[in-house]
């Protein structure tokens, strides 16, 4: 198996930390993958990343990228990374085409931009003053940034948060087709939706430690019920039964439901991802 990143015993402390931020976590990110970096607040999940954005140094451990020590890379690893912070920084007083020309300047090669603002649907906006931006708009701007020198690995904060359900549809649809192309992309998120949706592998970081490595299918069999819920009317009156999913093909008393009633829906008893967040994590909140 060929790993992009591999990451051994990472330690990390901020300056003026009594104790470590980050506390010996090992793990291995293969190429072509979307892979999820979950937590909640203050967990070390964007600590994590900004390290291996290399915008944080001094830290204990080891981290390869394509085989070689991260600290051996000079500058010229930014021309394979795209970063799209949580909070978009922008020239406000520039217009957005003016922004992506200047960013687009600091890069030997870049893809056409023009067409990624018709994909998010910023074309129209693109002599706009970014200052006259939406929040939403400076998040779709904010994507096309990441992508403008066409990286071999994208590390996205938030991508989808605070956009409608069809921009956000659109930038799923776009991170997927990166994917598709081998293109290695980091999700920090905490909208458990976009995880379900996007990624293939998954960790969680609680206190600065890791506490599940999964892919969201192996996590909702791990955690969730061989259960089916059936709902069905009996008359006028709903009803609600509960069956194991082992041997469900010959449970005579299921068999004999959704042949003699009116069956309104089957659920699995599958787990929802914000469940298993919180049992994984112990957290209750995550934003």
């Amino acid at each position: 198996m060929s790993y992009l990143f591999e990451v051994k015993d990472l330690c990390f402390k901020y300056p003026k930390h009594h104790e470590d931020t980050i506390k010996s976590i090992s793990f291995s990110v293969e190429k072509g993958i979307i892979f999820g970096l979950l937590g909640p607040s203050g967990a070390g999940k964007s600590t994590t990343q900004k390290i291996l954005t290399k915008l944080l140094t001094g830290y204990s451990g080891s981290i390869l990228y394509n085989g070689q020590d991260l600290n051996s890379y000079n500058k010229s690893y930014y021309e394979n990374i795209g970063v799209g912070f949580e909070m978009p920084v922008h020239f406000n007083k520039l217009t957005a085409m003016e922004n992506l020309d200047y960013f687009a300047g600091l890069y030997k090669t870049t893809l056409n931009y023009e067409e990624l603002l018709r994909r998010v649907g910023l074309y129209e906006a693109k002599d706009q003053m970014v200052g006259e931006f939406s929040k939403g708009m400076k998040i779709r701007l904010n994507f096309v940034r990441a992508l403008i020198n066409n990286p071999d690995v994208l590390f996205l904060d938030e991508p989808t948060n605070g956009l409608d359900p069809k921009n956000a549809k659109v930038i799923k649809d776009i991170i997927h087709e990166l994917k598709e192309q081998g293109k290695t992309i980091f999700i920090t998120t905490h909208l458990m939706g976009d995880v379900e949706q996007l990624c293939d592998k998954v960790v969680f970081i609680t206190k600065g430690k890791i506490s599940d490595v999964s892919t969201p299918r192996e996590l909702k069999l791990k955690h969730g019920k061989k259960e089916i819920y059936v709902e069905y009317l009996d008359g006028n009156t709903r009803k609600k039964d509960t069956f194991s999913l082992q041997n469900i093909g010959t449970d005579q008393a299921f068999l004999d439901l959704i042949k003699n009633y009116d069956v309104e829906t089957i659920h699995s008893g599958e787990t929802s991802m914000e469940d298993i967040f919180i049992k994984v994590t112990g957290e209750e909140k995550y934003e």
